[in-house]
C-alpha cells in the first residue's frame, strides 16, 4: 500500500466536527500548508482545549453554529468527521461546485506507508482489532493500531513505514467517505441492526459496510463470518481472496470451532491453532473474534504458535465484558461499549453460558430506533431484574418491562445501588445498555468508568460496614 498522497499546500479547507479526527485532520492539514476551518455545530465554549487551541497554534480558523455561504464558495476540500453525515449541507455544496469531500481515514490513508488491516462490523470491532495488533506485535511484525478504536488513523501517518502493517477498527460512518482506501485484509465480523437513527434503512447501513472491500483486488483477503447471513451473502461478489469463519459447524475452507479446537483448514491439510478454553476471553462471540484475528494473523504472515500465545494472553478491552469486581458473591460486569441490542444480547448470552446464577441487567441511553424484542427470551428466562436508565428507559420498559421485575435509575449509582439490593448471591449485575451513552455521558468509557468507580464506592462501603 505505498503512499500516494495528494496536494494540501495552497488548498482551503474545512473540517467538519471538532472531535479527535477533526483536531488530527485540521492540524495534519495545516502542517501541510492547508489554509484551514474547523467547524462544530457546538458553542466554542464546549469545543475541547485541544481544539480550540487550534487557532494559535496552527493558525487555524474556529467557526460553531452555522457556516457563513461566502465561507463555503471558497473551499475545495471538505473533511468529514465520522459523526457528520456526508449529507450535511456544506458537504453537498462543496461536493456540486467539484470541490473534494472525503473523510478522515480516506485522508489518512493517502499518506500511510505499507499495508493495512481494515477491521469492521455491527459488534467485536474493538476487541478484534486490538486482539489483531497483539497477534501480529507478538510474531515480531512491525504493527501499529488505531482509527475508531481511539486512535485517529491520521495520527499514525507519520510513523508508518514501508514495513508496517496498519491495524484499523472502521465504523460505518467512517466507511461512508471512502475514496480509494483498499485494506490488503480486510474483516467484517458480523452485521445486525445498529445506528438507525442514522440509516433509512437497514440495507443503507449494510452497504456502508461493504464498501470496506469495494476496492479491494485478487491479491488481497476478504475475512467474512459464515454464520452472518449478511455478510456470507457478500462472497460471490468480491475481487478479493474469501476466508470464513465459523463457530456453528465445519468449514470445507476457512477456520472454525470444533468442540474446543479452533481449527484451520485449506485444501486437504488443517491444523488446530488454539483451544477455546485456553482463551481468557468470554462468550461464542469472542471465539468468532479470535478466529477472525487468527485468519488475518495468517494473511499477515504470522506463524501459529505465536498467535497461540498472543491469543492465551489477552484480556478482555476495557468497557467490552470488562469483570469489575465480585461484591458479596455477586460479580458486577462492565459491558458499556455494548450500544446495540445485538452486542447487549451477544453479553447476555456469554454470561448467561457460563454461570449459572440470574442477571440484574443495566440497560438504557439514548435509543438508536431498534426494537429491543430481540433480548425478550434471555429478560424473560435469565434476567431477575432490569434496571433502567437514561432517555430510552420507557421505551425499553414498554417492550421488555413485562418479562420480569423492572425497576428505573436516576444515576449511575442509583443503578449499582439498586442492582446490589436485587441480586442475589451466584448473580451477575451486567451493565450493557443496548444504547448509545450521550444523553448522560460524554461517551461510553464514561459511562463505564462512572459504573466502575460506583461499584468500587459500593465495595468500600459494604467493608466499612461490615468494620464497624
Amino acid at each position: 500500500m505505498p503512499a500516494s498522497g495528494m496536494e494540501i499546500e495552497g488548498r482551503k479547507a474545512l473540517v467538519l466536527g471538532a472531535g479527535k479526527s477533526g483536531v488530527a485532520s485540521a492540524a495534519f492539514l495545516a502542517l501541510r500548508g492547508a489554509v484551514v476551518a474547523l467547524h462544530d455545530k457546538k458553542p466554542l465554549a464546549e469545543w475541547s482545549e485541544e481544539a480550540r487551541s487550534l487557532k494559535t497554534t496552527h493558525n487555524v480558523g474556529l467557526i460553531d453554529g452555522n457556516i457563513p455561504s461566502w465561507l463555503l464558495d471558497q473551499i475545495d476540500l471538505v473533511i468529514i468527521s465520522p459523526g457528520v453525515p456526508k449529507s450535511v449541507v456544506p458537504a453537498r455544496y462543496v461536493d456540486r461546485k467539484d470541490g473534494e469531500v472525503i473523510g478522515e481515514v480516506e485522508l489518512a490513508y493517502r499518506f500511510l506507508k505499507g499495508r493495512l488491516v481494515g477491521i469492521t462490523g455491527s459488534n467485536g470491532k474493538t476487541t478484534t482489532t486490538s486482539l489483531v495488533g497483539a497477534i501480529l506485535k507478538n510474531a515480531g511484525i512491525e504493527t501499529q493500531v488505531g482509527g475508531n478504536i481511539g486512535v485517529p488513523l491520521l495520527s499514525l501517518a507519520e510513523s508508518s513505514t514501508d514495513d508496517c502493517w496498519t491495524v484499523a477498527e472502521l465504523s460505518s460512518f467512517q466507511l461512508e467517505t471512502i475514496v480509494d482506501l483498499r485494506p490488503n485484509v480486510g474483516i467484517c465480523l458480523n452485521v445486525t441492526p445498529n445506528h438507525m437513527d442514522r440509516y433509512d434503512l437497514f440495507t443503507d447501513y449494510a452497504a456502508a459496510k461493504h464498501r470496506l472491500f469495494e476496492n479491494q483486488t485478487p491479491e488481497d483477503v476478504a475475512i467474512l463470518n459464515a454464520d452472518d447471513e449478511v455478510t456470507a451473502s457478500w462472497a460471490k461478489g468480491l475481487k478479493a481472496h474469501t476466508v470464513f469463519f465459523s463457530t456453528s459447524g465445519e468449514l470445507d475452507e476457512g477456520l472454525f470451532l470444533r468442540g474446543d479446537e479452533l481449527v484451520s483448514r485449506s485444501g486437504n491439510s488443517e491444523k488446530v491453532l488454539g483451544l477455546r478454553s485456553g482463551m481468557k476471553l468470554r462468550g461464542i462471540h469472542n471465539v468468532q473474534n479470535v478466529l477472525a484475528a487468527m485468519a488475518a494473523g495468517l494473511a499477515c504472515g504470522a506463524d501459529p504458535e505465536s498467535m497461540r500465545e498472543a491469543v492465551n494472553g489477552f484480556n478482555a478491552v476495557e468497557h467490552r465484558l470488562e469483570f469489575v469486581a465480585a461484591i458479596g458473591g455477586i460479580d458486577f460486569y462492565n459491558d458499556s461499549k455494548a450500544t446495540s441490542v445485538d452486542a447487549t444480547l451477544k453479553a447476555l448470552e456469554a454470561i448467561a453460558g457460563e454461570s449459572k446464577g440470574q442477571i440484574v441487567l443495566i440497560l438504557g441511553g439514548l435509543g438508536k430506533n431498534a426494537p429491543y424484542a430481540p433480548l425478550a427470551d434471555l429478560v424473560a428466562s435469565r434476567v431477575r431484574t432490569l434496571v433502567l436508565i437514561g432517555e430510552d428507559a420507557a421505551n425499553i420498559d414498554e417492550q421488555l418491562g413485562g418479562l420480569t421485575e423492572t425497576v428505573r435509575a436516576d444515576s449511575m449509582a442509583d443503578a449499582v445501588r439498586v442492582s446490589f439490593e436485587a441480586a442475589r448471591e451466584g448473580d451477575t449485575v451486567l451493565l450493557a445498555p443496548a444504547c448509545a451513552s450521550f444523553d448522560m455521558y460524554k461517551g461510553f468509557e464514561e459511562r463505564g468508568d462512572d459504573f466502575k468507580n460506583e461499584v468500587a464506592r459500593l465495595g468500600v462501603s459494604l467493608a466499612e460496614g461490615s468494620a464497624g
